[in-house]
């Protein structure tokens, strides 16, 4: 069995077609010929030459060494690791099928491969750091083979999905060199490295704390029930100094480590009306099963849901206005750098 890495386009644009349609797509625009009639890496390049002729050719090289496992190295049974982009989670899946060809497309979907997905929405911090530093590469299709990750990823599938322990992250793999860590997505590790800064600042029932910070920095008077039994609300928010001005909000806060169904969202539907407020939001660390964005878009009106990329989004709008006590327990600095088109 090989682990490979897939991305949903550039920016996890095809995230939604790849999940619902449980398939793996090779996304390069205009790219419609059959690559199993390729019989070498060289035919390859020709064709890929008179698809893209404004192309340097170092970046044809590099287009080709990602296509051509597509269709000649990817067996049924091997595992796909599919990064979200919409959510701080990865998505893992054990390849079904052979490989298909469609010259009608439509573009760019000429070829696929069937998936089972067999990890849904995982969230990233469950991830030993080494394993996340490989997924982060700049790269659509790669195969995994850093850091034991193959015997790690099946560790995980037997225990649920949970966080894996220190002891399974010692590796004895090298150590990634300058030159392999400047592929990778430098925003995405900072990403990370913050999420697990949270992570142990903010345990349990304190991430409702870290919320409840950001709404009062987003100018909401806030209430928050003792700890244990809320009856239906994590935190009361509503505009004004004393709360009283709409929008008035029901917040929920989950810092489990499974992604929320659609059950237990609508519970939040409930507590909207019984505290009389406008609308809902639920804060879900693990984010959300992945039927839920789509059933509730009868409610689009009357909740919203944050997973760990709307949280930190929210928290890096306000962060100037945070409380001091809440920023040194979250020391973060903004910095500048490159952002290089993907090509060079």
């Amino acid at each position: 069995m090989a682990v490979w890495l897939v991305r949903a386009g550039g920016h996890g644009e095809y995230q939604s077609k790849f999940l619902t349609e449980n398939r793996i797509y090779l996304t390069w625009e205009r790219l419609d010929v059959n690559l199993q009639q390729l019989t070498n890496r060289e035919a390859l390049l020709e064709a890929m030459k008179e698809r893209y002729p404004d192309a340097k050719p170092k970046v044809l090289i590099n287009y080709g060494s990602q296509v051509w496992p597509f269709a000649h190295d990817i067996q049924v049974g091997d595992w796909v690791i599919l990064p979200l982009k919409h959510e701080r989670a990865i998505q893992v899946g054990q390849v079904t099928g052979g490989y298909h060809f469609h010259p009608e497309g439509p573009n760019p979907f000429f070829h696929y491969r069937e998936v089972k997905w067999i990890g849904e929405a995982i969230p990233r911090s469950h991830f030993g750091k080494d394993l996340l530093n490989t997924f982060g590469a700049f790269m659509t299709i790669c195969r995994v083979q850093r850091n034991n990750a193959e015997a790690r990823l099946k560790a995980m599938q037997a225990s649920g999905w949970a966080p894996e322990t220190g002891s399974n992250v010692i590796s004895s793999a090298p150590t990634v060199s300058d030159e392999e860590a400047a592929q990778f997505d430098i925003e995405e590790r900072a990403r990370d490295e913050i999420v697990r800064l949270i992570l142990s600042r903010f345990k349990g029932y304190d991430l409702a704390r870290l919320v409840e910070g950001i709404l009062r920095a987003q100018g909401y008077t806030t209430y928050r029930p003792p700890t244990g039994p809320d009856g239906g609300a994590d935190i009361l928010a509503g505009a004004g100094p004393l709360g009283f001005g709409s929008p008035r909000l029901v917040v929920e806060v989950k810092s489990e480590q499974s992604p929320i169904d659609r059950p237990t969202v609508d519970k939040l539907l409930g507590s909207v009306t019984k505290f009389g407020a406008n609308e809902g939001l639920f804060v879900s660390w693990s984010g959300f099963k992945n039927n839920v964005q789509k059933e509730l878009a009868g409610s689009y009106f009357r909740v919203r849901l944050w997973s760990q990329t709307e949280l930190l989004d929210a928290l890096y709008d306000v962060y100037d206005k945070l409380d001091d006590d809440l920023r040194a327990e979250i020391p973060l600095k903004r910095i500048w750098t490159v952002a290089l088109p993907e090509d060079d």
